[in-house]
């Protein structure tokens, strides 16, 4: 008798521990599965300006960082962010490191094989921008030419089947700064990056553009119910007009409607 009630015990010790182990994460709103409770932790990388900047307390400002906060009011959730290198951060989201990645990713095969994309919540496209006195103009005067990207990037694969030159920075505007002071001969980024840029001052000059990308919101694989939450959220806020609103402090256009459906 006493043998059966030490096993008893030992079984439900053992049941309570696997349930607790079986998950790190927390069930929010609506069942969503999230790295804390009632938080919307999203990922970006500061190193992205006009969509998302460091400030000088750490804190992260731009386009992307005020879509994700809007998209946490939707679900009800208080946004966290958290800054990280953009080529780590698809790899965050997958392993749970971050509920998000809301960060200007382009909806691409490769990595649609690691996370779920959202509806997109801004379309634009790569674009090449080289020094004013550059004679390239398009995608295949790249050919042997030394090109700036940023790491983990869509644009690094572009130029590599054009040259071998491909030189990788952290940021697109670290890329587009190091062109106008002389360094490569070309960098390709988003048409929008590049034109910031030259509000800014960097001596540079948009080319061709090589194309349209759609940017959207990342999500682990398995978090089927956030997934559908965000996008409900972004539907939202592109009815009510704030993702226009967002899209216009930033750009001065919006640049959150599919230009095919324009």
């Amino acid at each position: 008798m006493k043998n059966r009630m030490i096993i008893s015990i030992i079984s439900v010790l053992t049941i309570g521990l696997l349930a607790a182990c079986g998950s790190s994460s927390s069930s929010g709103e609506g069942g969503m599965d999230l790295v804390e409770a009632d938080k919307f932790t999203f990922a970006s990388s500061g190193e992205f300006k006009p969509f998302s900047v460091t400030e000088g307390g750490g804190k992260m400002s731009g386009f992307d960082i005020d879509v994700a906060e809007a998209v946490a009011k939707e679900l009800g959730l208080e946004p966290v962010q958290k800054k990280f290198k953009f080529a780590g951060i698809v790899e965050g989201v997958k392993t749970g490191r971050f509920d998000a990645a809301v960060a200007s990713h382009t909806i691409t095969d490769e990595r649609a094989e690691h996370v779920d994309f959202s509806t997109p919540y801004y379309y634009s496209g790569p674009q090449i921008f080289v020094r004013p006195d550059s004679d390239i103009e398009t995608i295949d005067d790249l050919k042997d030419k030394e090109v700036g990207v940023s790491k983990g990037s869509t644009y690094a694969k572009l130029a590599s089947e054009k040259t071998p030159n491909v030189v990788a920075y952290d940021s697109d505007v670290t890329a587009l700064e190091a062109l106008s002071k002389g360094k490569h001969d070309a960098v390709i980024t988003d048409s929008v990056t590049g034109a910031e840029g030259i509000n800014s001052g960097f001596k540079i000059e948009g080319r061709e553009l090589i194309g349209k990308s759609e940017q959207a919101i990342a999500v682990a694989k398995e978090n089927e119910q956030l997934l559908d939450e965000i996008n409900s959220a972004l539907k939202t806020l592109k009815e009510n007009g704030t993702l226009k609103e967002i899209s216009e402090k930033y750009f001065g256009k919006d640049i959150t409607v599919n230009p095919d459906e324009k």
